[in-house]
């Protein structure tokens, strides 16, 4: 019996010393004297596991099961930021753990379709410690051009920087879509519409028939009487908090204004958000219909007609 549990205590021993040993290995550098700093991305919604792999894949780390195991033990599954950090391969596994939860060297910024340029600063203004006010004219100055994306931006940016980022991702995308409506229409004027798509077409099968819809007033001459533009035009909202009006008023449609198209014929000066590759490719590709007008419902979906009597008894239909 004193021999059996003499025997089970030395392999008890022998287990823990093995753990342990394990432990100090998993937990030490995987080389000591390589201080060259790695750049190591955290995607926006990565796992503790998958952080764990990825950084063993990048020989960062001895064992993502070790890290796991540490972010548990230090409670830091809330605390490891998405972005990149500069970590080397001499780093401990405490110091590289350390490190994910501060000093990321860029920010995940997303910015939504349809934003205008004051949006995006304002998005730019919580999220980047070098943004200066003096942006917000550098960047309205590319209204349009500003392609609505998730992008790792640096903490040291400047508007410059960003705005690149942003235009050659545009720019990008733009020539991406083959339509037969680049054509006939400059870019210029294809972005201005497709930003007029984004605001006005809450669903993907209304885009392309709101942009049918530009196209035929503009080939009539007939104003575009789009809200939109007006609410672009009047700007921030200080007792609604936003920069998109949302109920317009009979006043609201006599503002003296060159964006409002009930007043202008023809397209707005500039563009009035910066519109998506879905807005994008349903103006360049935007179907030859009949449509002259159009209605929305109370969920946002668009109702068309030929004629005015049409457009009237759909206005009698869904808005009353």
């Amino acid at each position: 019996m004193k021999k059996k549990l003499s025997f089970l205590l030395v392999l008890i021993l022998l287990v823990i010393g093995g753990i342990l040993a394990w432990w100090v290995t998993a937990i030490s550098p995987v080389d000591i004297s390589d201080k060259s700093p790695k750049v190591f991305v955290v995607e926006p919604g990565d796992g503790i596991r998958e952080i764990g792999r990825n950084l063993k894949e990048k020989d960062l780390i001895r064992s993502p099961v070790a890290f796991f195991i540490l972010v548990k033990q230090l409670n830091l599954d809330n605390k490891i930021q998405a972005g990149d950090f500069r970590i080397s391969r001499n780093m401990n596994l405490q110091t590289v753990t350390g490190n994910l939860t501060h000093g990321s060297l860029d920010e995940w910024v997303t910015f939504p379709e349809g934003v205008r340029a004051e949006e995006i600063a304002d998005i730019l203004k919580n999220k980047i410690p070098s943004y200066d006010e003096l942006w917000r004219e550098k960047l309205n100055e590319k209204e349009g051009f500003l392609f609505p994306d998730t992008y790792l931006i640096p903490v040291d940016a400047t508007a410059e920087d960003i705005i690149l980022i942003m235009n050659n991702n545009f720019e990008k995308k733009y020539e991406s879509i083959m339509g037969s409506r680049k054509n006939k229409y400059t870019k210029e004027e294809l972005v201005i519409i497709a930003s007029m798509v984004e605001r006005e077409a809450r669903f993907a099968d209304d885009r392309p028939l709101v942009a049918s819809v530009i196209f035929n007033r503009l080939d009539i001459g007939m104003g575009l009487n789009i809200d939109a533009t007006i609410q672009y035009a009047l700007g921030f909202q200080k007792t609604q908090g936003n920069w998109w009006k949302k109920s317009l008023t009979a006043s609201d449609l006599k503002l003296n204004s060159p964006y409002n198209t009930y007043r202008h014929a023809g397209l707005p000066p500039t563009p009035i958000s910066n519109p998506g590759l879905a807005a994008l490719d349903a103006v360049i590709n935007a179907p030859d219909t009949s449509y002259i007008y159009y209605v929305s419902d109370s969920l946002g979906h668009n109702h068309y007609a030929k004629t005015l009597s049409e457009h009237n008894a759909n206005v009698e239909k869904y808005l009353h």
